[in-house]
């Protein structure tokens, strides 16, 4: 089995089109789908999906679209024949306001929404998916290695309470389903900083501006979490920011959360005496 991700009826002999983003994690989608042969094309969005990735593909596996000219993207996926499409990786939260350029599929999209957040638009932009004939799949397959899983996946550097875990994993689920945020600080049952729109790194800054101990960082999903637009992430980047902040135990959904380059990273966290627990 390639991924536990993956529906059941998958056929891995079609192409999927990965719609890429900003970060390393649109490479390692491709890296790993790759090691799995599993055919793949590329959609990368201007200014965010790196030159590397691009460069990765051939010529005609690969374009560069606005992120915002949604008819571009269907007519390149239906170009390279995708029967599944896979997306990964930010685009600049700025770019939401400013710079979007929409077309006007993307514009029609947007008028017919009542509310416009991450899961209504997310929510047309796949239907529109499986109207070009692609499947859109959880963003977490073929990543089944890289996710956090349960225990402590570090060793140990700091005797946490259980019950001071435990508030951090009811405060971040309870802001997770209010769609606040997917991440919270806490120090034993205070809840530091929340997540908001600027996402984990400055939150994290926040919070390490207390300049307190025994800070503990949550990451969650929403109950109801549609994996094939958002899963959470965890990487080089936020572990650094952890060191500057002085936090020192990272709290991570399990199955739910992908760790970046994990070998790396549980590496560089044990030499910073950062603990990575999986709940």
């Amino acid at each position: 089995m390639l991924s536990k991700f993956l529906p059941n009826d998958y056929d891995s002999s079609k192409p999927v089109g990965l719609i890429a983003g900003r970060g390393s994690y649109p490479k390692l989608i491709a890296d790993r789908a790759r090691e799995q042969g599993v055919p793949i094309r590329l959609i990368a969005f201007e200014d965010e999906a790196t030159q590397e990735l691009f460069d990765s593909f051939p010529e005609e596996h690969r374009a560069r679209i606005n992120v915002g000219q949604v008819a571009k993207w269907l007519k390149a996926l239906r170009k390279f024949d995708c029967q599944y499409s896979i997306a990964a990786g930010q685009v600049k939260p700025g770019k939401l306001f400013r710079g979007l350029k929409p077309d006007i599929k993307a514009a029609t999209l947007l008028v017919k929404l009542k509310r416009k957040n991450a899961d209504t638009i997310f929510g047309a932009i796949a239907k529109e998916l499986a109207q070009n004939g692609q499947t859109a799949l959880d963003a977490r397959a073929f990543l089944d290695p890289d996710m956090a899983r349960k225990g402590l996946m570090t060793k140990r550097f700091e005797k946490v309470e259980e019950t001071y875990l435990q508030h951090g994993v009811e405060i971040a689920s309870e802001m997770a389903r209010l769609d606040v945020g997917q991440s919270v600080v806490v120090r034993k049952g205070t809840v530091i900083a929340v997540e908001a729109f600027e996402g984990t790194d400055p939150m994290i800054r926040r919070a390490g501006g207390f300049k307190t101990d025994q800070l503990i960082l949550v990451k969650t999903v929403k109950p109801q979490q549609d994996y094939r637009f958002d899963v959470p992430v965890f990487g080089s980047r936020t572990l650094e920011t952890m060191k500057e902040a002085g936090i020192k135990t990272a709290l991570l959904k399990a199955d739910s959360v992908i760790i970046l380059d994990q070998k790396e990273i549980i590496s560089q966290a044990e030499a910073a005496k950062i603990q990575i627990i999986g709940f």
